[in-house]
Order: C-alpha cells, then sequence, then structure tokens
C-alpha cells in the first residue's frame, strides 16, 4: 500500500495560498519549545506531532486536528473542510504528519517544503538559506 504524500508548497506559495484563500488553516507542528522561543508565523495554530518531554509522536495528533477543523475552523456538507498547511522547521515532519492526515481522510493537505528556519548551512546555521523567516514571511516570537 503507497501512503498519498501531502501537496507540497514552498513558503511563498503556502503564503499566496493564506492570502488567496482565507480560510486555510497553517498548522506548526513543532514542539512547543520550538513554537515558542524559536518563532512562529504569524495566524498559525500550535498542534505538536513530536513533542517534549519524551519526544514520541502525538498519539493525538489527528484528533487534536480534527477538533481544530471541526470546533470553529472550516468543516461544512458543501466545501469540505479548509485547507491545512502543516509547517515545521525543515520540512521533514511536516510530509510525516502531512501522510497521517491523509490516511486519516483528510482532503486538502499541504507541507511546506522548507519549513520555518530551513535546512543547516555549512556553518550549520538555520534560516540562512531558506524557510518561512528567511523569506521574511510575516512571524513573531513569545
Amino acid at each position: 500500500m503507497t501512503t498519498a504524500h501531502p501537496n507540497e508548497l514552498t513558503p511563498q506559495q503556502a503564503w499566496k495560498l493564506m492570502e488567496e484563500d482565507p480560510r486555510v488553516v497553517l498548522v506548526d507542528i513543532r514542539s512547543t519549545m520550538e513554537y515558542l522561543f524559536v518563532g512562529h508565523p504569524k495566524g498559525s495554530v500550535h498542534i505538536a506531532w513530536i513533542d517534549e518531554p519524551d519526544w514520541d509522536i502525538n498519539p493525538h495528533f489527528v484528533t487534536d486536528i480534527r477538533k481544530l477543523m471541526l470546533g470553529g475552523k472550516v468543516c461544512s456538507i458543501d466545501e469540505g473542510c479548509a485547507p491545512i498547511v502543516l509547517i515545521c522547521r525543515s520540512g521533514k515532519r511536516s510530509l510525516e504528519a502531512g501522510k497521517a492526515l491523509i490516511e486519516a481522510g483528510f482532503k486538502q493537505v499541504f507541507h511546506i517544503d522548507e519549513g520555518f528556519e530551513g535546512e543547516l548551512d555549512e556553518e550549520h546555521h538555520r534560516s540562512t538559506t531558506g524557510g518561512w523567516r528567511f523569506h521574511q514571511l510575516p512571524w513573531e516570537q513569545c
């Protein structure tokens, strides 16, 4: 059995999608510490895929997304659920989380291929070659 993959977006494509469709839900799936201290896209909702202290996959992730979508965001019989865009640090966790959502029946699932910080550069720094922050898209820090 082959698992379907979420649609891949660059940070700029994700931002454009969000501007064109106000129903889009941007979910930051990084750990709580990353979300709070590294920063996060403005308007994002935090639901961790893997979190401290044990760094296990959140067994309630799909349920938490369902609650978010059905409990105040947009899911209707006529239009289905709003597009879900997932972001993590560099695009790896969001790909895996997106597969889980598709397996659970969500239809419009996207993930940001560069994540929030992008890949490491030659000096082992992030946010220098790619990612939401690198492209100067709106973000905030707690």
